[in-house]
């Protein structure tokens, strides 16, 4: 794969800060290459649920963001979720958690991206617990 040109890293950046939401949960674009788009957010209290692991949606919105991004870059530009499915796969419970995103499939009109969702506890060890899987079609 080749890699993304500077110009596409300063347009998903400007769109990532751009985000009230992600601002909000203080989200961080940590990387691009060769269409791979990685998001990472340390773990605050305000974001867990009440069995002391991130809530869901958390993981939620970070499997969502980086298929958006994925697919967006993939389309060569700014993109939406048409659809994502994510499988919970064991709690998260750590000080960071990363979401990295790559096609799988992509057209002119959509690109199909999946996702890992990692948590690394304090030791630096990272573990998977979400997958996921979107449809990201062109915004304009």
């Amino acid at each position: 794969m080749a890699s993304v040109p500077d110009d596409m890293l300063l347009f998903a950046q400007r769109i990532f800060e751009r985000q009230p939401f992600t601002r909000y949960v203080g989200a961080r674009l940590a990387g691009i290459k060769n269409n791979e788009v990685t998001v990472e957010l340390d773990i605050r209290s305000d974001l867990l649920q009440q069995h002391g692991f991130v809530h869901g949606g958390v993981l939620s919105y970070l499997a969502d963001n980086a298929l958006t991004f994925a697919g967006g870059v993939a389309l060569g530009g700014d993109a939406l979720t048409s659809e994502f499915k994510i499988n919970y796969l064991r709690p998260a419970k750590g000080v960071r958690l990363a979401a990295r995103a790559w096609p799988i499939s992509t057209t002119r009109r959509q690109s199909v991206c999946a996702c890992e969702v990692t948590c690394t506890n304090e030791e630096g060890t990272a573990t998977l617990v979400a997958a996921a899987q979107g449809t990201i079609v062109a915004a304009s």
